[in-house]
């Protein structure tokens, strides 16, 4: 399949979420050939993700080496979206030495005493790492807006303040990825029942999961503007399909490649004088 994940996710300018598109599997082996049996294509495409991987692994050590540039991956999706289990799928096989991961909850009182930027921008990349944000500064776009915790000026103010930043991070050289994991409403309560029932996930179970979920269609409305209003160029979002998470690893694995792909890696060059060395 060609190289098209970023042309074919990017955000809609119109973007409206509909739990239908939640379930597109288009970038999958079995949408290429439909005669595949459902387990073959699966393996396919599990197959295809580990290779994709593999070659974001090797641009990784390319990227850590030459300490030039940075890339942020921002994860956003609604309750069971998603966002752990692509972290887990997707970066496991990466070196840490060049790559880190946070999840941002709800702020500390030390947090809320300064602007809502200032503890994300602790944890932006350094130059040469991958940095995955499980969660961001869209929470202070989302749920203080759906819980009336700011108003539509403040709100808009913050859009503002974000593309900012996000224009700040892009020229002192960090490449943007966002990507929200779009799941369907029933699939979110499927997932949410799958916690209750599961023993071994229960301890992921929380009943204010069930509360938020009484506002997704608010919360839905609250994503399509955000996302509206803050992709650029030079920051895009991307919405993947989320309902099969095995086309969602796929496709967050070709966006990473593209990316990263695009960004001229290489290894720095040796020492000028390496030939006159000797090892003893």
């Amino acid at each position: 399949m060609t190289h098209n994940a970023r042309e074919r996710f990017r955000a809609n300018p119109k973007l409206k979420l509909r739990d239908e598109d939640a379930d597109d599997t288009a970038f999958s082996t079995r949408a290429a050939n439909p005669k595949l049996g459902k387990s073959r294509a699966k393996a396919l495409d599990l197959e295809r993700t580990a290779a994709l991987i593999d070659r974001i692994s090797a641009l990784q050590d390319k990227l850590y080496a030459q300490r030039k540039q940075k890339v942020l991956l921002v994860l956003q999706a609604t309750d069971t979206g998603g966002k752990d289990g692509t972290v887990r799928a997707l970066f496991k096989g990466i070196n840490p030495m060049g790559l880190r991961a946070v999840s941002f909850k709800g702020p500390t009182d030390n947090e809320l005493a300064h602007d809502y930027l200032w503890r994300v921008h602790q944890h932006v990349p350094v130059l040469g790492e991958i940095a995955i944000f499980n969660r961001s500064h869209y929470e202070d776009v989302l749920i203080t807006k759906v819980q009336g915790w700011i108003d539509d000026a403040e709100c808009k103010r913050r859009y503002a303040q974000i593309r900012d930043f996000e224009r700040m991070l892009a020229e002192t050289g960090t490449v943007i990825i966002k990507v929200f994991l779009h799941i369907s409403k029933e699939e979110q309560r499927e997932r949410l029942q799958e916690r209750l029932d599961d023993p071994d996930k229960q301890w992921k179970f929380n009943p204010e999961d069930i509360k938020q979920r009484e506002k997704w269609g608010d919360y839905q409305r609250a994503y399509e503007k955000a996302i509206r209003e803050t992709d650029a160029p030079h920051a895009p979002w991307y919405v993947v399909p989320a309902n099969s998470k095995t086309h969602r690893n796929l496709v967050i694995a070709s966006l990473l490649l593209e990316t990263l792909e695009s960004m001229d890696l290489h290894y720095p060059p040796p020492h000028p004088d390496l030939s006159s060395f000797t090892v003893e």
